[in-house]
């Protein structure tokens, strides 16, 4: 004696390209995501340049105020180098697209996992707490 369909399975026999559209969505998200990704990353590039300013001005001011600081030459020094890693973090905003930054951070967690990891949990922290209410 054959089983009576339940409603389900008499709705999936009833529409025989049901795996068609499921694959057209599918196809559909993923175009959508990659061009929501596409135009993130030109919204980046775009703005490149203001980001690499930003940090030179950042590392101009920190130059001109790192003799004033209190704590002597050893303060001085790392105000200093701090203000030169800036400016070197601006280079390279300025002089490499976003997909290059992509890849390179990939490069950067395979070569150093549990570091990556470690930076991550301390960033996820700072904006976890940046973000929390103090109520």
């Amino acid at each position: 004696m054959p089983n009576k369909p339940t409603s389900f399975e008499a709705s999936v026999a009833d529409e025989p390209n049901l795996g068609e559209k499921i694959s057209d969505t599918a196809t559909q998200v993923k175009d959508k995501v990659s061009d929501l990704g596409c135009t993130a990353a030109d919204k980046i590039d775009e703005n490149r340049d203001t980001a690499a300013g930003g940090l030179y001005k950042a590392a101009s001011a920190l130059h001109d105020k790192a003799d004033s600081l209190p704590g002597g030459e050893k303060v001085t020094g790392l105000a200093h180098a701090t203000a030169d890693k800036l400016s070197s973090t601006g280079d390279y905003v300025r002089d490499h697209d976003v997909n290059r930054m992509i890849a390179d951070v990939a490069t950067l967690v395979k070569n150093n996992p549990g570091r990556s990891l470690l930076a991550a949990a301390a960033i996820g922290f700072l904006v976890g707490r940046a973000f929390s209410s103090n109520d």
